[in-house]
């Protein structure tokens, strides 16, 4: 899916008074503000659509990959990202890129974009902004879910702990067994939203692709290790990032199971509401000493709300050596094997 640049393309409509936003052909109503971070801003938008327009208008108008995505009511998550700089404008234009690559239950979809130029500060200089729009799930992130839980001194069940990952894992199967494999570089529970079903287990689907890249990399000198550990510095969350990418051996064949260290601190953090290394910080210790030698901190008490078999398998994946750790599908298996017992 290529980026729009015309500048009719997204549009605020002045008549009110920035309330409304055109991405492409079909105009949206902002509703609230969700969120904010860095140069990125989440709306609530609902989807106007003309008096009288037959149901093929709009976004169900539009050839989608999952036509379920489709909302009913007509509300939509919109991001919209200040681009100030050529380096963001390429990140932005990945981040689309990579969002349409794939197609899985588990994985945010991109509806539809959108990139306009504005002017900038400086006279003769253009900006940009970027709109991507996205399915909203109202019932927050996985980390919102897991604080409010904790406020309450409550936990999910075991059961509904793994059903969770069991999703997590679907949602990047896919991008790990993708032609050229891709790594996501940012799993955490900040990055997955959750929609609470009656009867069901809660959908968990993974979002944020803005530190997705094809995974496999041949690192071969000092100075490639180093790049390595600048690029994760700055994409990748330092409690859920792996060893390899704190200290990056001078020779080593990166690959996917980068992520498979960050869904061992997010099974954890499920469980415990933080990454297992996140106590270093609180004690006034070294983040990155405690990942290098995968000291994980278990609460500790007689009334453990959570089975040793949990534990042992969040510490399989924190193995500290890239080449003995297990990869999605053995993850996969063990997820299956475990939700079993626990039915």
């Amino acid at each position: 899916m290529g980026c729009s640049f015309s500048g009719l393309n997204a549009l605020y409509d002045a008549v009110n008074g920035g309330g409304d936003v055109w991405i492409n052909q079909n105009r949206f109503r902002i509703v609230k503000q969700l969120g904010e971070g860095g140069f990125a801003f989440v709306y609530l938008v609902k989807e106007v659509v003309k008096d009288g327009a037959s149901g093929g208008g709009g976004l169900s108008g539009k050839k989608l990959k999952n036509p379920t995505h489709i909302s009913d009511d007509g509300t939509y998550a919109l991001k919209k990202v200040l681009v100030q700089s050529e380096e963001q404008l390429a990140l932005v234009k990945e981040e689309i890129h990579v969002s349409s690559l794939f197609g899985h239950t588990n994985l945010l979809p991109l509806l539809d974009h959108a990139i306009i130029a504005v002017k900038g500060p400086q006279e003769g200089r253009w900006n940009y902004e970027a709109y991507l729009l996205f399915p909203v799930h109202m019932d927050g992130t996985l980390l919102d879910n897991v604080k409010a839980m904790q406020s309450r001194k409550e936990f999910f069940s075991a059961l509904t702990v793994l059903q969770i990952f069991r999703q997590i894992c679907a949602g990047l199967k896919q991008m790990h067994s993708f032609d050229p494999s891709y790594a996501h570089n940012d799993v955490k529970p900040g990055n997955v939203l959750i929609t609470h079903r009656k009867g069901q287990p809660p959908l968990a689907v993974v979002m944020d692709f803005g530190s997705a890249r094809p995974a496999k990399l041949k690192i071969r000198s000092r100075s490639e290790a180093l790049q390595l550990q600048e690029w994760a510095a700055e994409h990748c969350s330092a409690p859920f990032r792996a060893p390899e990418l704190w200290d990056c051996p001078s020779h080593i064949d990166i690959d996917a199971r980068t992520d498979i260290w960050a869904l061992g601190c997010t099974l954890y953090a499920i469980m415990y509401g933080m990454s297992p290394f996140e106590y270093a910080l609180d004690s006034g210790g070294s983040l990155q000493l405690a990942v290098m030698n995968a000291q994980i901190k278990w609460p500790s008490g007689p009334d453990k709300p959570f089975p040793e078999s949990l534990h042992q398998f969040v510490s399989w994946m924190l193995q500290p050596q890239l080449a003995i750790r297990p990869y999605i599908d053995d993850i996969i298996l063990h997820v299956d094997k475990l939700i079993s017992n626990f039915s």
